[in-house]
Order: C-alpha cells, then sequence, then structure tokens
C-alpha cells in the first residue's frame, strides 16, 4: 500500500505546490495515526522533516503521555503555551494556539485527512450553509499534504510500518466526535457514497455571497453607459460599457496593496518563483533584502498573467516600477 499512498501524497504536494522539491518542514504532531502517517511519508518521500508537538496540558496525565510518545517516537520538540487558556470554541482556539506558538518556523504541515475535510464541510453546511472546506495551503504557511488521503488509510499505514500511534479520548465529546461517530455512518445506510460526494463539493469553485452576487447581476444588467456598485471592504466593481473591473485595495496580513493597473493577482511566494524579466529568484530577492526566513512565506507577491511583477517593499519587475502601492502596517 505504501508506494501507491506516497505517490498521491507526493501528486498532491506537487499539485498545490504546498512543499519545495526535497525541501524543509516542519510537522505539528499530536501522536496520533493521522500526524505520525504525515511525518514519516513525507520522511520517506525525501523531505528535510522534523516535529513538534504542543501540549496543552488539559487531559493531566493523557497530555503529559501524549508528548513524551511524540518526543521518543518522533523527535518531536515540545511546545507548551504560557498564560491562560486560548478564549472561543475549544477546538478552533487551540488549533489557532497551535499554529501561533510555532510560527515562524517556515513551512509547518498538519496530519488534516480526507476524513477531516468531509466532518469540516458537513459542520459548515449545516452551521452556515457554506460548503468551503479545508484549505491545502493557509496563507501563514501551514499546509495539508493529507487532504486526499482517508483515516482508515493513516492507520493502516501506521500499522504496516510498526508506527505506534496515540488515541484522543476526548476526540468523542466534541463536534467532529458527533459527527464521525453519529452523522456520517447514517449518511453512509442512505448512501455509500456519500463521503467521497462531500469531499468533492470541497474542491468545488466557491460560489460568491449571495448579496455580492446581486450587486454583480445588477450591475451588469443595467444599462447605463459606465455604473459603479460598492462591494465592501475597500473595494468598488465598474462597469464601462462592455467591461467590468475591480478597484480598490487588497490587504494581505499587515499589508495594503493599491494599484490602477487591471488584471493583478496577490498571492504569497511558490518554489520556482522568479521576478518577470528577470532570473532572479524572488527566493534571492528576500535574501539580499534580508527578509528574516520566517516572514518570507507571508509576504505578498503581486502577479499579472502567471509572472511576479512586483515584492512589494523591495523590488518590482522592469516595466512594473510604481505601479503598485504597498503599506505595511508595523504596530504591534
Amino acid at each position: 500500500m505504501s508506494r501507491p499512498l506516497h505517490e498521491r501524497i507526493e501528486r498532491f504536494v506537487r499539485e498545490h505546490d504546498l512543499i519545495p522539491p526535497g525541501g524543509e518542514v516542519t510537522c505539528l504532531v499530536s501522536g496520533g495515526a493521522d500526524s505520525t502517517c504525515l511525518w514519516h511519508a513525507l520522511r520517506e518521500l525525501g523531505y528535510r522533516v522534523s516535529a513538534v508537538h504542543v501540549n496543552h496540558g488539559l487531559r493531566g496525565e493523557e497530555s503529559e503521555e501524549d508528548a513524551r510518545h511524540c518526543a521518543v517516537h518522533l523527535g518531536a520538540e515540545i511546545a507548551v503555551p504560557c498564560g491562560s487558556e486560548p478564549q472561543g470554541t475549544a477546538e478552533a482556539a487551540l488549533r489557532e494556539e497551535r499554529y501561533r506558538l510555532t510560527a515562524g518556523r517556515g513551512l509547518r504541515a498538519t496530519g488534516h485527512t480526507a476524513s477531516d475535510q468531509v466532518e469540516t464541510v458537513l459542520y459548515r453546511l449545516v452551521a452556515s450553509g457554506s460548503t468551503r472546506g479545508i484549505k491545502p495551503r493557509r496563507e501563514d504557511g501551514v499546509v495539508r499534504p493529507l487532504l486526499r488521503v482517508w483515516r482508515e488509510e493513516t492507520e493502516a499505514y501506521c500499522r504496516e510500518h510498526g508506527l505506534p500511534f496515540r488515541v484522543d479520548s476526548t476526540n468523542r465529546d466534541t463536534k467532529r466526535g458527533l459527527i464521525r461517530d453519529e452523522v456520517i455512518p447514517l449518511l453512509r445506510r442512505l448512501h455509500p457514497g456519500a463521503e467521497r460526494n462531500l469531499l468533492a463539493l470541497a474542491e468545488e469553485r466557491p460560489r460568491l455571497p449571495r448579496s455580492l452576487e446581486r450587486t454583480l447581476v445588477d450591475l451588469l444588467s443595467s444599462h447605463d453607459g459606465t455604473k459603479a456598485a460598492d462591494l465592501g471592504r475597500g473595494i468598488r466593481a465598474v462597469r464601462e460599457y462592455g467591461t467590468l473591473r475591480l478597484e480598490g485595495t487588497v490587504e494581505l496580513g499587515p499589508w495594503r496593496l493599491e494599484s490602477d493597473v487591471p488584471g493583478l493577482e496577490v498571492r504569497t511566494r511558490r518554489a520556482g518563483d522568479r521576478l518577470a524579466g528577470r532570473s532572479k529568484k524572488v527566493q534571492d530577492v528576500f535574501v539580499d533584502a534580508k527578509v528574516p526566513r520566517a516572514q518570507r512565506d507571508e509576504w505578498p507577491l503581486v502577479v499579472h498573467e502567471g509572472e511576479v511583477v512586483s515584492v512589494p517593499g523591495i523590488a518590482d519587475a522592469p516595466g512594473w516600477e510604481g505601479t503598485v502601492r504597498a503599506w505595511k502596517d508595523t504596530t504591534p
């Protein structure tokens, strides 16, 4: 089973450009089968893998055993939160706390699986009417290479390779536990392909919010020569006869970007990115500008037709000088 599973993981990593070939990645491990499979499979695929376990200490001795397990079997560094417990919904708040504590470690991989994706789609469908799933890559450099691998497969992988793993006794008491243990078995009784169909929903292109969709439809159906509509968040849609363009400000983390040039996109860096018209890699641009490694995966890049035309605050491609206005909020 291992070779096909390795090939599927690598194909997903390449498809979504999650980790550069042979690159460094830190696995956030809990000691469970999913993160253990992730840690081992990425090593087998030739990535330079380290591990970190965040011990929230919420389950007493069981939490301590999880931490010891990760340190002994996965060589994990143990991180312990300081201060008060995170506020808000327990699962989401604890997850964000882990991401905060491990910020600055470059790419971080989590063991979210296709099973987690299905549970997320079901919960969001019921809670908000959205089918939005888990992102393969977050803007802060957290990647999810196992989103097309099922939980049963990670457990089988661990058994095949003799990898011990822990089982969280509190999983049954969570919302995910309710969906996993009660809702999904009922859906399987309705249709054996229920989980795969729900997984497909997560990969569909998301629809615009209904109110925004209505605004754009009204704008396009207008017979006025020129008409504009406010779309919120500082963005306007402007229709001039047969052309529709968006104008306004794009925000990414602490950055605020503006440009009058149409067709620009903003994203974070990808492996092999080069500045348009130059042979220099964006990675080397960051090195020359002495940008700390921890900030490079979150730095915005401005792209036109697939080519990087600006690294805001550092360099512009030839012919693109001054076309992008950028501000960075440096307040703590």
